[in-house]
Order: structure tokens, then sequence, then C-alpha cells
């Protein structure tokens, strides 16, 4: 066998290699001595047909299936030599004229051809120890728990509907359908056909919901009101609309007490056991809120400390998985690039750079598990799966039968684990100063860490 190097740059590898037509006859005569001995053929006892009789019944087909294999071990075995491990699939060019391959078939000629491919860089790390990191830490007041355990007896004391004759008060739970408009026109996700709202729980903009007080089932007003300067989305911030509102029904809140009667209908035993069930709920919520923006820290000091070529073939794949998900939530919603105040050719380019960044990031993730033996569990994998299986009620068995017959889809669940794990590696060794902040604080971080770069899932 004969290989030589013919393009060497970069990442990029292309070999010409040629395999002698001696080497591919004999790996042909091994294959139809195994074909001897299952061959069924009329007129021969099994295991007793001559060779130059299979020859010429399975010879062609026999040969290419020869040449496959040769292809295939020879590719592997030449980039095992050259100690390069291929980033994707290696690319083989085989002649493209017939005869040329007709010799090759009838064990006439060498079997020469092409194969490109690109390696995975060697990734240097940076020392990770010492990564400076903030960790919000947010105390939750005795106003915002008694909000949450007002809104837990609101939600769970029950409502009976008032009836046609009903008039909107504060504490109803209403059913509404509206349109929004800006300077008289409707803007996009801003209507409904049948939302639900309590009245006063502070769910729809500043304004909205005391207009609604009064208010009979059946009737339509126009309300006025301004989205706040720094509301989610930056069209809508700032700016004044009108909604026309109509009431749908409107349910009151039955009577009773938050009493330790109540907290025995939601299974605790007194008030104190439900304000510190709910207070924890909180607690946790905010705890993984501030773990993602650590984690955030963490990858962007990972793509700031390590500048390195990575494969083309792979920044293409993560690119047009991105993409694809992008141009599908864009016809979905009946967008255009220019809605979103970008143009097509802005958003590629940025999403180019995300599906870069992954992949540098998904390298870089990997060596530092490697080095430092992070592994996943036969455990946590599992239970991964049951998660993901918990999370289509009803179809738990199709859903686990699909990871049981994708072995690549059941090892796409490890991807988030390990690279959790080895967030959690590096964190170990930060140098962590805690910040205190507000709920609204941390929910804007997290906001400005997603639209800085959005999506941030490695594989």
């Amino acid at each position: 066998m004969q290989v030589t190097e013919t393009l060497n740059e970069g990442l990029k590898r292309k070999l010409s290699v040629t395999i002698p037509a001696q080497d591919l006859a004999s790996r042909l005569d091994a294959k139809l001595e195994e074909l001897k001995g299952q061959a069924n053929i009329k007129g021969f006892r099994p295991g007793k047909v001559p060779t130059a009789h299979l020859k010429k019944m399975y010879g062609r087909s026999a040969m290419s299936e020869v040449m496959t294999d040769a292809i295939n071990t020879t590719v592997s075995d030449t980039l095992d030599k050259r100690e390069e491990r291929a980033a994707a699939q290696p690319k083989v060019d085989l002649p493209q004229d017939q005869a040329i391959i007709n010799d090759v078939l009838d064990g006439k000629a060498d079997l020469a051809f092409e194969v490109e491919y690109e390696v995975l860089p060697a990734v240097t790390l940076m020392d990770v120890k010492g990564v400076k990191l903030t960790k919000p830490v947010v105390d939750i007041s005795d106003e915002e728990l008694d909000a949450e355990v007002n809104r837990v007896f609101a939600q769970n004391r029950g409502y009976t509907d008032k009836g046609d004759g009903a008039v909107v008060e504060d504490g109803d739970r209403l059913g509404l359908s509206f349109v929004g408009k800006i300077d008289g026109k409707e803007f996009d996700g801003g209507k409904s056909d049948h939302a639900h709202l309590t009245v006063g729980s502070g769910e729809f903009i500043p304004g909205f919901e005391e207009q609604l007080v009064g208010m009979k089932k059946g009737e339509t007003k126009t309300i006025e009101v301004t989205f706040p300067a720094d509301y989610g989305n930056a069209e809508l911030a700032g700016k004044a609309a009108t909604f026309d509102v109509t009431i749908l029904h409107a349910d009151g809140p039955n009577q009773g007490e938050l009493d330790d009667d109540f907290a025995k209908r939601l299974g605790l035993d007194s008030v104190q056991a439900l304000r510190d069930a709910v207070k924890s709920q909180m607690e946790a919520a905010l705890d993984s809120m501030s773990r993602q923006h650590i984690k955030r820290q963490i990858l962007d000091a990972l793509d700031d400390g390590h500048k390195f070529d990575v494969p083309a073939q792979l920044v293409e794949a993560e690119f047009n998985t991105i993409w694809q998900r992008v141009q599908h939530e864009v016809q979905s919603h009946g967008r255009s690039f220019e809605d979103e105040g970008t143009t097509e050719e802005e958003a590629k380019a940025q999403y180019q750079r995300i599906a870069e960044r992954r992949v540098r990031l998904g390298l870089v993730v990997a060596e530092i598990g490697n080095q430092n033996e992070v592994n996943v569990t036969d455990e946590e994998h599992q239970q991964a799966l049951i998660a993901e299986v918990r999370r289509f009620p009803g179809q738990e068995q199709q859903v686990y039968d699909y990871y049981r017959k994708n072995p690549q889809a059941l090892a796409s669940l490890r991807a988030p684990i390990f690279e959790n794990k080895v967030v959690d590696y590096v964190a170990g060794l930060g140098d962590i100063s805690e910040k205190k902040m507000s709920r609204d604080d941390l929910a804007k971080l997290i906001q400005a860490d997603e639209d800085n770069v959005p999506e941030e899932h490695h594989h």
C-alpha cells in the first residue's frame, strides 16, 4: 500500500492512496473461502464448490465488497499511523472512469483513490484554576414570599363563575380576548382569542389590569398603556399602545382563609409548612438561575482563553442545525429578518460565529473532561433518559423505544450532562465572589446572557 500526502494546510489533509491489485486479490480469495462454506449451489455439496466456479458466479459482487472493506480499513489504519483524528467522516474520491473501475473489479489494476478530511486540532488548555466568577445571591424578602404564598392561595382556593351579570373586581379570574395596537397598527404577539388573567396579579404590563375593574361580562373597551422601558422585547419597550379588550367570563374567588385547614388541603400540616415549602421552591429556582449565570461566565472565559482553528465541516454542520431552527422560527411566526431589525446576511454571519464558538467550546470542554477524568456514569445517563421520557406524558413507551433503537440519540443525552460536570469542575477551581442582587436583576442578567449568544448548547 502506498500513501502520499498531497495537501496539508491548517486542519485540511488530502492523501493519495494506492492499494495494489495483489493485495485486493488475496483479500478476494479470503472472501471466496468464506463464501465457500456458505454457498448453496445446485450440483455441489456444501463447502465443496470449486473456487474458480465461485469466482465466475460471485467474482464481481464479492470484489466490490472487498473494495469497500479495503478502502475503509486502509483509511482508518492510515489515520492511526499518522496519529490523526478526523473531525468527520473522511471523503473518499474514487476514479470517475468506469473502465478503470472495471479493471480493478477484474483484478487487472491497482486501486488508486483520494481521501480528504479535516483533523481535530490539538487543544492546548488555558490554566482554568482561579477563573474569576461572580455568583449572584438573592435574598427572598418577606414581601416577596408573602406575594408568592398569596398567589398559591389564590390559585388553589378555587373560583366560581359569576354568571352573565358579572362585573370585574380586583382578585377575579378572567377569560378575555384582546387586540393590541401601536399607532393604530396591530403588532406581533399582541392579540389573543382567549387569554386568562387574575386581576391584580401583575402578570400583564403595568396599568392593564387596573383598567379592567368595573367592566361587565361581554363588554368591549379600549384601554391605553405604555410598555415598560426595560420590557423584554426591544421593539415594544417604552411604546404607548392600545388594547381592545372583551371580557369573556369572570370567576370570583371562593371565600376561605389562608389558614392551617387550607394548608392541609394541599397536603401540608400548617401555614408555616406551606410558607417553608414555597420558600424552598423559590430558592431552588433562584439557585438554578444563579448556576446558569456562572456557567455562562465559565463558557465565556473558556471561549476567551482558547483561540485555535476549528474544523470547517463541524462548524458547517453546527451552523446548518442552528439555521434550520432559525428559518423554522421565522416562517412559523410569519416574521422577516427585517422585522427583527437585521438582515438575512447579518443573521447568517452572527450564527456562523455562534456555530464556531460552540464547536470550539465543545472541543475545549471535551479536553478538560478527558484530562481531568470527568465522566458521565451509566446511572446519570439513565436518569437523563427517564427525565426525557417523562417530558412526553402518554407517549413514554414510544420515546423510550426511539432512544433504545437510536444509539446516537441516546448518546446525545450524555453531552449536556458531561458539559455541566466539566463546568462544575471549573467552578470548583474558580475564584468566586458573591454579589447580592434582587430577583429582577438576576432575571435581567439571564436575559442579557441569552441576548448576547442565543441558545447556548454544545454537542
